[in-house]
């Protein structure tokens, strides 16, 4: 587990929230019954990061929220306008977060050769900082930012201080709300200067799937591989509203693998589920590591 402050702070905060509970033992030893000594693929969706201070799209408590489409993004400047100040504001708060006891379990889970990888719907990065190696981001990630013209990349670190620069009137109060994209609503965008590409001009977007947008094919190609690699499959903190978790679902039933799900709350696939532990992820993969590797 890492030892820096800021991960002890949060590890700390995360015990103390009833979110951080794990299922009853019961449950935890059923799970296991059908995990161990099977290889182990992991889903994972944003109830895996709301320990982090990150927080979920349809978890217990989301308030509703109508992110802005691919095709919205696409078709008017003011949009993008609108898209790029609300992000930039959400920008620092969201790189800020650290992993928690969740993310590092599951990378220990893989150096410990229980889990041969992660696919995670999430685009926060938390996976690889907290040491994972083989990562899926179905979704793509916040850190990168793509020219939809020329496909050039950039940081977000670097495009954040273009905006920064080129709006200094841009403040980040704290008291604008969070969304899991690392965007926030915000209304003051009239003498917001949206940035372009440096190289042809071209429009510049987050290199994430957007709603409306699909993932791209050798995402899933890479994703599918883990699945049909492993001999059980977790999926924890993912409600499976979005298509590509149920497909991977699929490839694991009709393969007949065991699948356990952990979620606080329904998901689509509980009916499918072999174990399903209606429970905090953070305290749940924990306590089932422990189980895993004793």
């Amino acid at each position: 587990m890492a030892t820096d402050s800021a991960a002890t702070e949060s590890t700390v905060q995360s015990r103390a929230s009833s979110a951080w509970a794990p299922a009853p033992a019961e449950e935890l030893d059923a799970a296991a019954e059908v995990l161990r000594g099977k290889t182990i693929a992991v889903l994972t969706g944003a109830g895996v990061s709301t320990d982090s201070g990150i927080p979920d799209y349809r978890g217990e408590g989301a308030p509703p929220r109508n992110p802005m489409t691919f095709q919205q993004f696409l078709s008017d400047a003011a949009y993008r306008q609108r898209y790029w100040a609300g992000s930039h504001l959400g920008w620092r708060r969201f790189d800020g977060a650290r992993p928690n006891d969740g993310h590092r379990t599951i990378a220990a889970m893989e150096n410990a050769g229980l889990v041969n990888g992660v696919i995670t719907q999430n685009v926060d990065g938390l996976h690889l900082r907290a040491g994972s190696q083989r990562v899926v981001d179905l979704h793509g990630t916040m850190d990168r930012v793509r020219c939809l013209t020329c496909g050039q990349t950039f940081a977000r670190a670097d495009i954040a201080q273009r905006i920064a620069d080129a709006n200094p009137w841009l403040d980040e109060p704290d008291s604008f709300e969070l969304g899991p994209d690392g965007d926030v609503e915000f209304t003051k965008i009239d003498a917001f200067e949206t940035p372009v590409c440096t190289v042809c001009g071209g429009i510049l977007k987050p290199d994430i799937v957007f709603f409306g947008e699909f993932i791209p094919t050798d995402k899933f190609v890479e994703a599918s591989a883990l699945v049909r690699s492993a001999g059980a499959l977790i999926i924890a903190g993912s409600s499976l509203v979005v298509n590509s978790g149920i497909r991977l679902l699929d490839q694991a039933t009709k393969r007949r693998m065991p699948v356990v799900v952990i979620n606080r709350g329904e998901t689509k696939g509980d009916s499918r589920a072999t174990v399903k532990l209606n429970a905090g992820t953070t305290g749940t993969l924990a306590e089932l590591a422990e189980r895993l590797a004793s």
